[in-house]
């Protein structure tokens, strides 16, 4: 097998450039004895990533070929690369309750997803370093305030600290992207506890956002059951509260509606 067609439906564009591989590897600041790669492809990071030998790598790929490609060229490496959905897997299925990072060159039509899995494993996860659409990089790293500040840069940004690293351009991958690539890092911050109803902040973080044009006061009806709830924060739009602000505005809400 000499070659692993690139599969549209898949969001796949293989790096290769060695050098750039280079970096988005060394770009992992900690040694968390566990790495789990997505959609390593062809390999690029992947040969790169079982040099590491003081460290596990797991490379995950949904594809079958390129499952079988990475076999064939790491055949003593078999039993450390998995055929297997991340937006699906079980990941304590991988490394238990053990503390694992992740690194990949994402596939552009899954990151949001990607981030929203990572989320869930906040306390296992010390550190991401991933590829992605350069807009999208920027979104996530986007500061109150921003146009681009949304819903993932409140969400990772309550628990991650987001580094937007470099970026990368279209010539470095077979095929090449219509757009321009970034690498960012996220490491965990020290917050275990938001200090609010958690499930509540998330969802009055998307209800806002869904509707970022309109006054949070008037997007904020759909999570109150009765009139009468008032806060500075109602006449701002959702763009401009940092993740304290949502918090506090949590805070209100719940204690509003537990009157």
């Amino acid at each position: 097998m000499t070659v692993v067609k690139a599969k549209k439906n898949l969001g796949q564009h293989f790096l290769t450039d060695l050098n750039t591989a280079g970096k988005i590897v060394g770009s992992l600041s900690t040694e968390t004895p566990n790495i789990l790669e997505i959609g390593p492809g062809m390999g690029v990071l992947t040969q790169i990533l079982f040099q590491r030998e003081q460290q596990t790598t797991i490379a995950m790929d949904i594809d079958r070929e390129s499952v079988a490609y990475l076999k064939d060229q790491f055949p003593n490496r078999e039993a450390q690369i998995l055929e297997a959905d991340f937006l699906r897997y079980d990941l304590h299925n991988i490394f238990g309750e053990a503390p694992f990072v992740v690194i990949g060159n994402f596939p552009y039509n899954i990151s949001s997803q990607i981030f929203f899995k990572v989320l869930d494993f906040r306390n296992q996860i010390p550190e991401v370093v991933g590829m992605i659409q350069k807009e999208v990089a920027e979104r996530l790293a986007a500061p109150p305030g921003s146009k681009t500040y949304g819903i993932l840069s409140v969400l990772l940004q309550a628990y991650y600290q987001i580094d937007y690293l470099f970026t990368v351009h279209e010539h470095v991958f077979s095929p090449p992207p219509k757009v321009k690539s970034a690498v960012i890092r996220l490491t965990r911050n020290q917050v275990q506890d938001l200090g609010c109803d958690e499930v509540l902040f998330k969802k009055l973080v998307k209800t806002c956002f869904n509707q970022r044009r309109k006054m949070i006061r008037n997007t904020i009806k759909m999570l109150v059951s009765q009139d009468g709830f008032s806060h500075p924060y109602l006449t701002q739009r959702p763009e401009q509260l940092s993740v304290s602000e949502f918090v506090e505005l949590t805070n209100a809400l719940t204690h509003f509606q537990n009157q």
